[in-house]
């Protein structure tokens, strides 16, 4: 099996980024992955001391899915991100706080839904804004896997073209048999250098019913799961236990099941 595509959502909820390569870290998230969230409003961060929240406390694809039609880039470098809508586009200097209340302000009024308060965005050093940082702090530096021929299986099913975006991944990987993915908890996958862990399987939410490209709700993408394999999950979550670059075509390599002494 082998990478397809790598990417990152900068802010959580809004648009990925597809990027030629990658560095991880051990013990590291996917780098600027959800390294920013919008809140609405309905409670207070202390970027010194963050908390994390669950998925429900920002603006997100599973309660707002209009935010699917703002498309978005950013950049490190600069600290600067842009959101285009139909071909017009803003920048926005996040370094400057006038600017993150504009990004906020905009994003609220693009929406226009009552919020429970006055959305931030918000973010803290070392801190992700993934949905599974409200279980560990190992969870949350976890970075997330879908199997292509899962996604094609499912499609397949459903009678419906289903984007594999849809699922929000960082690592996107084929030619491996549909669904074997939620067998390897436990397991280790090198790919070069890289040597992950599988932690977690992934339970998906109401945003994957969200159509990315045109920011309607127009399959449940979560109901559909369940009633073909009777659970709720598609994709992993996987830690890094060692670093180094992934890029796209890169081969991965499930290692071996280990058998615990006394076992089959």
């Amino acid at each position: 099996m082998f990478v397809a595509s790598l990417h990152r959502y900068p802010v959580k909820g809004l648009s990925p980024e597809e990027l030629p390569s990658v560095e991880l870290k051990s013990s590291q998230g996917f780098p600027l992955d959800r390294a920013f969230a919008i809140t609405d409003g309905s409670f207070q961060f202390d970027p010194k001391n963050p908390v994390a929240q669950p998925k429900t406390k920002f603006l997100v694809l599973a309660k707002y899915e209009r935010l699917a039609n703002l498309k978005t880039k950013y950049s490190s470098e600069s600290g600067r991100l842009e959101i285009a809508y139909k071909g017009l586009a803003r920048v926005y200097d996040l370094s400057r706080k006038s600017d993150r209340v504009d990004v906020a302000l905009f994003t609220k009024n693009f929406l226009d839904v009552t919020l429970p308060g006055e959305p931030e965005l918000i973010n803290a050093p070392g801190h992700q804004f993934t949905d599974v940082s409200v279980h560990s702090a190992s969870l949350m530096r976890s970075i997330s896997l879908i199997n292509l021929a899962t996604v094609r299986d499912l499609q397949q099913r459903v009678g419906v073209f289903l984007d594999p975006l849809r699922f929000r991944a960082n690592l996107y990987f084929d030619d491996a048999p549909a669904s074997s993915e939620l067998e390897w908890l436990g397991r280790e996958i090198t790919i070069g250098t890289v040597k992950l862990r599988i932690a977690r399987r992934t339970k998906r939410c109401p945003a994957t019913s969200v159509n990315p490209e045109t920011g309607e709700r127009n399959i449940n993408v979560p109901i559909a799961i369940r009633e073909y394999v009777q659970h709720g999950d598609l994709g992993v979550y996987a830690e890094v236990l060692e670093g180094g670059t992934l890029t796209p075509r890169d081969s991965m390599h499930l290692e071996a099941q280990t058998v615990s002494p006394g076992g089959p």
